[in-house]
């Protein structure tokens, strides 16, 4: 069966999911979705567009990533590198060019234990 969308393999290069768990107000993890997780992901998507990966990157959203106290989160496969989105207008289109196109962590959202 030929794929409509023209792809010859299965998957993505690269897959970022984005936290937008969603807990009661006064939670003490808080969660992403109230730190604007669903934003984010809307912001990756037209990163994504912009850059011109469609069809070989993917943002999707998660659930908890139970990295909350640091959120919002996103993780980017197959990687596994794990990020805190502080600056969205910045660290968004800097997590796609560098990691994304150029296969560089960008040390400076990455989230640290």
């Amino acid at each position: 069966m030929k794929d409509p969308k023209g792809r010859t393999v299965i998957g993505f290069e690269k897959h970022i999911f984005v936290c937008e768990n969603l807990r009661e107000d006064g939670h003490p993890r808080g969660c992403c979705s109230q730190k604007g997780g669903a934003e984010i992901r809307l912001r990756f998507k037209q990163e994504i567009i912009e850059q011109g990966l469609v069809g070989k990157v993917r943002a999707n959203k998660a659930g908890c990533l139970d990295f909350c106290e640091q959120g919002p989160t996103v993780v980017v496969y197959p990687e596994a590198i794990w990020y805190r989105i502080s600056d969205p207008e910045k660290d968004i289109p800097d997590i796609i060019k560098e990691h994304c196109k150029e296969g560089k962590i960008v040390e400076r959202c990455r989230i640290q234990l």
